[in-house]
């Protein structure tokens, strides 16, 4: 039997009070502010390095699912070519990628000015990663329930496995983590983001079956099959 919305919402609060999110708003724009600054340096250099490996433009933009749906505008570093093969379609991404902008994506130096972003309101440092709002809606009641909070330069996905997970196993940390968004719980993932840059990707167990136990027990349980890029 397929659950009603309104018993689903109800599954979820808002993983916030205004109090809470009005605190997190100033940390984030301290610590984005910050770190945009810091970084400024690092983004010139990322920029060149895009110029010889890949020539202009230096950016890739496209329109995301903020949140509540609303569409966003992410910039990020070029990391890709547009090659495709003989049929028309988009080659693979590594194949598409040169050992330099792998690189930048490996270390997530593309994903930089973002923090413009997280200045601007539309993204925070943490939460689900932003989607095509296509792909969002294609999840049904499940892609609204994401969108409660604002997407993230990282999240619970990020630091529990990013490329290793399936599209099901990311939409299930990201809702986890929004039935559990909390300040600790944002720090906690900034340090295992610091963590993931230096020692790479690896699936936690421990947490993926937590959070597909979470989803599972949801009325809304149902698992999208639309892929997450």
């Amino acid at each position: 039997m397929k659950p009603n919305r309104e018993h689903a919402v109800s599954a979820f609060s808002l993983p916030a009070s205004s109090g809470s999110y009005h605190l997190k708003r100033i940390l984030e724009c301290a610590v984005g502010g910050t770190l945009f600054v810091l970084c400024l340096p690092l983004m010139a250099i990322t920029a060149v390095v895009v110029w010889v490996s890949l020539g202009l433009p230096l950016f890739f933009t496209q329109a995301r699912a903020g949140a509540g749906m609303r569409v966003i505008t992410v910039a990020k570093f070029r990391t890709m070519t547009n090659a495709r093969g003989p049929d028309g379609v988009l080659l693979p991404d590594q194949m598409r990628q040169t050992a330099a902008s792998a690189l930048l994506r490996r270390l997530r130096f593309d994903e930089l000015p973002q923090l413009l972003a997280v200045l601007s309101g539309d993204m925070s440092m943490v939460g689900p990663r932003p989607l095509p709002l296509a792909t969002v809606a294609s999840f049904g009641e499940l892609g609204r329930i994401r969108s409660m909070v604002a997407p993230g330069m990282t999240g619970w996905a990020q630091v529990n496995g990013n490329t290793l997970l399936s599209d099901e196993e990311k939409i299930a940390l990201d809702l986890w983590y929004v039935a559990h968004a909390s300040l600790w719980l944002d720090v906690r993932i900034l340090l295992l983001t610091l963590k993931t840059l230096v020692t790479g990707e690896h699936i936690d167990e421990q947490h993926l079956k937590v959070a597909k136990d979470f989803l599972l027990h949801h009325p809304c349980g149902q698992q999208p099959r639309m892929m997450m890029r």
